[in-house]
């Protein structure tokens, strides 16, 4: 595993970004906070596009630190933005050759046309693809250049729902087949939740959190990004159907129940529990139909908003965030170490 190692000060009207962070790089890293909390910018230091800013180093090659300054092209970063940037003069063939021209052997193009999906489209040009075409082109193009780190900055932000759930398993294969590690900036925890296994939180330019995702998104310092809803990640092992035909699945807090088979006995699987499913009791209830009841107790409280709070509980070694009002919260006297259950009304696959 290599680092990615950041002492950076980048100053820009109003705005000034600043870290001094080592980063595992390894799979894939989200980079998640809202507008304007430094995410692009952040990239683009790290791409070259922007210096001047401090100290870049990946492992023992050092990119910038106000002596050296190791140009874009010489750094192996491949970036995917919003929009493909593909050449317009160039069909899809092309577009992936002029990539390979230096990296790769003869019939990589070729391997990567048939790898995602891309053989009907090779002849057309870029203004006549659509916009998950065009990504799924850039996401080729991108390998084609054999990077040792691939940069991707809101790559499913201009797509609608449909054409996101074609292109996140070709970003799902980056991650797993190609070993080649990503930064992924997004305002989206649904693809963090699918996607990552380490996150970075920025807020006014200053880093609010570092660590694995699922401890991030449990913790009440994240707020949700825009259009999606703050919860919790849990890595759970199916361990099998009961016999009334429910899925078990086995995390380190206990066993949830759930009606739909997620996957074949001794499978891994991520599940994502929004905060709002999660309701609290002091003690166990009876006589409700909810499948999960799980023992808990409360780590902390935030509020979250004017009438809402977020309470982070454990259960056993996992973590869950639930939000509930924040009178609520008070009727049931919670408070870091108090004892309670908590209600689990829904669970997902993080990939849905």
């Amino acid at each position: 595993m290599t680092d990615l190692n950041l002492n950076i000060r980048s100053q820009h009207p109003g705005f000034t970004l600043e870290i001094d962070r080592m980063i595992p790089l390894s799979g894939v890293t989200a980079i998640f906070g809202p507008s304007g909390a430094g995410k692009s910018t952040l990239l683009r230091i790290i791409a070259g596009f922007e210096r001047g800013a401090g100290r870049v180093a990946v492992g023992d090659e050092v990119w910038e630190d106000g002596r050296r300054f190791v140009p874009p092209h010489r750094r192996r970063v491949a970036s995917v933005f919003q929009q493909p940037r593909l050449f317009p003069h160039l069909d899809v063939r092309g577009n992936l050759a002029y990539a390979a021209r230096r990296a790769r052997p003869p019939g990589a193009v070729e391997a990567m046309i048939e790898r995602f999906g891309l053989a009907p489209l090779a002849a057309r040009r870029p203004a006549t693809l659509s916009g998950g075409e065009a990504q799924r082109v850039a996401l080729a193009r991108a390998l084609l250049t054999a990077p040792r780190l691939i940069l991707m900055d809101e790559p499913l932000s201009a797509l609608d729902q449909v054409r996101r759930q074609e292109i996140l398993p070709f970003i799902e294969e980056l991650r797993d087949d190609a070993q080649v590690p990503i930064l992924y900036v997004t305002h989206s925890t649904a693809e963090v939740a699918r996607l990552s296994g380490q996150m970075l939180t920025l807020a006014a330019g200053r880093v609010t959190g570092l660590g694995p995702t699922a401890e991030i998104l449990a913790t009440t310092g994240i707020a949700a990004g825009e259009g999606t809803e703050p919860g919790s990640l849990l890595t759970a092992t199916v361990d099998g159907m009961t016999g009334d035909g429910l899925c078990e699945l086995a995390f380190p807090g206990g066993t949830i129940l759930t009606p739909e088979p997620l996957g074949r006995p001794g499978a891994t699987v991520r599940l994502f529990i929004r905060a709002r499913e999660v309701m609290i009791a002091r003690d166990r209830p009876e006589g409700i139909s909810a499948l999960n009841i799980l023992p808990a107790a409360v780590e902390s409280l935030a509020p979250a908003g004017p009438a809402s709070t977020d309470v982070v509980l454990r259960c056993g070694a996992a973590r869950l965030r639930a939000r509930i009002t924040r009178r609520s919260a008070e009727a049931l006297g919670l408070a870091p170490g108090v004892v309670c259950h908590a209600i689990v009304k829904s669970v997902a696959l993080a990939q849905e």
